[in-house]
């Protein structure tokens, strides 16, 4: 289903008229919550000067994943802390990854990795909100998440959704990956259908049902009447005026050809989806690159069941291997196409595992060090930043935080660090404290 509803919402945001409007089905199958996207977009962009065109695919591998068992391997440490992977040679002399991530290793000449990252936080939840916005936990404010900021910021292009989720692995438990106080406006466009499958393009953009266009109409008019009704009767045109001249683009966006094209992975050689791997994720980078071609700006790329407390080594050998061809696939595939200079690509994930695997063969939440990858947008490449210690257990000299990475992020999109929001109580919100990480800027 294609949802533009985060799966959870604050309190002053819940109705069942909302959630009617905001999801993609019944009367709503043609994405209702465009207007409100696009009228946030259209007003927010009137005020925003022009920057450097970058955009960002970001993955969010959720649950955390292993530092130890990917690029931070520690082969003369215990069996214990070493785990069941060898360590490999990468096209960077002297530094290893694991024999789990042949296509990292191949392509380490291509991309950053952050081995200091001190994630903070060692929680679920807590670590989509924090990694996704750069902020720690406040309970009294929601930290816009960095597509959010990018939506807001940025015009709207071609028709295209600025900012869109590929996958719900977001744990919105504290609203992670979300517009926060800048307004549902600046949420994800979300595409939870798996583009693997042949049937995506069709079910996600096309009409429900074998719906032709004439039925969508009568649609569109009865969606026009019952919004005007309750328009009517709760008063509130600020929240519900949805069917001016921001509902006729949001109908154009879902029905245009460009947008199908966008979606259509049809369109792509066998060879390039082959390329890919034709898993959910690797399909899913697939489709990023394809809506940055088409326009968007922002796209999370989500993948779920990295949380490995128990079982880690059988868990990865299944987990690694679409992750270790699709990202490095996107890295290549966007550099022949000239796209890498102006597309910042980023993975983040919750914290790092535990050096010391335990009793369930697994490794469990370590938030002391972990690891990110940068590539793109003027990133050097083949640069290791920092180091852990032999265990993999904290970071050696100098750490990094998230403050450091939404900097990072932020600072290569050409979004000013001291940029300030004013929320609904007239309160102004900083938008970055973090200082961008020094050895990843040219």
């Amino acid at each position: 289903m294609l949802n533009l509803l985060p799966q959870r919402m604050m309190d002053c945001e819940k109705t069942d008229r909302r959630r009617f409007l905001l999801e993609v089905g019944s009367l709503s199958g043609l994405g209702l919550t465009l207007p409100q996207l696009l009228r946030g977009h259209a007003v927010s962009a009137a005020d925003t000067p022009d920057r450097t065109d970058v955009n960002c695919i970001l993955v969010w591998t959720r649950g955390g994943t292993s530092h130890h068992d990917t690029l931070d391997p520690k082969p003369d440490a215990r069996a214990e802390i070493r785990g069941e992977f060898n360590a490999i040679d990468t096209a960077l002399p002297g530094v290893h990854f694991t024999d789990m991530v042949p296509h990292f290793a191949k392509h380490a000449d291509k991309y950053a990795v952050v081995r200091n990252l001190n994630s903070i936080n060692g929680a679920h939840g807590t670590a989509d909100a924090i990694m996704m916005s750069g902020w720690q936990m406040n309970p009294t404010v929601t930290y816009p998440c960095y597509g959010s900021v990018i939506a807001k910021h940025r015009a709207d292009r071609n028709n295209m959704p600025p900012f869109v989720q590929l996958g719900n692995e977001v744990d919105r438990k504290f609203l992670g990956g979300t517009a926060g106080y800048l307004g549902i406006g600046h949420n994800p466009f979300e595409i939870h259908s798996n583009p693997a499958e042949a049937e995506f393009s069709v079910r996600d953009l096309t009409p429900p049902g074998g719906m032709n266009l004439a039925r969508v109409n009568l649609r569109r008019d009865a969606l026009r009447a019952i919004d005007r009704f309750q328009r009517d009767l709760e008063k509130r045109p600020g929240v519900l005026q949805a069917f001016d001249k921001y509902y006729e683009n949001a109908f154009n966006m879902v029905t245009s050809p460009a947008t199908q094209r966008a979606f259509d992975l049809e369109q792509e050689s066998v060879s390039t989806r082959d390329a890919y791997g034709r898993t959910r994720f690797g399909q899913s980078c697939l489709l990023a690159r394809r809506l940055i071609q088409a326009g968007t700006r922002f796209v999370t790329v989500s993948d779920g069941d990295w949380d490995t407390h128990r079982d880690n080594f059988s868990r990865l050998r299944k987990l690694l291997p679409p992750v270790d061809q699709g990202f490095t696939a996107l890295l290549v595939d966007l550099k022949q196409r000239g796209l890498l200079e102006n597309t910042l690509v980023v993975w983040l994930t919750d914290f790092g595992r535990t050096p010391t695997i335990n009793p369930a063969a697994g490794r469990d939440h370590w938030a002391s060090a972990g690891i990110a990858v940068f590539a793109g947008a003027d990133t050097p490449v083949g640069t290791i930043v920092g180091q852990t210690d032999a265990t993999g257990a904290q970071c050696v000299d100098r750490e990094y935080y998230p403050r450091d990475i939404a900097a990072t992020i932020y600072h290569k999109l050409g979004i000013p660090l001291n940029t300030t929001h004013v929320i609904g109580n007239g309160r102004p919100m900083r938008l970055c404290e973090g200082t961008p990480i020094e050895e990843l800027m040219l």
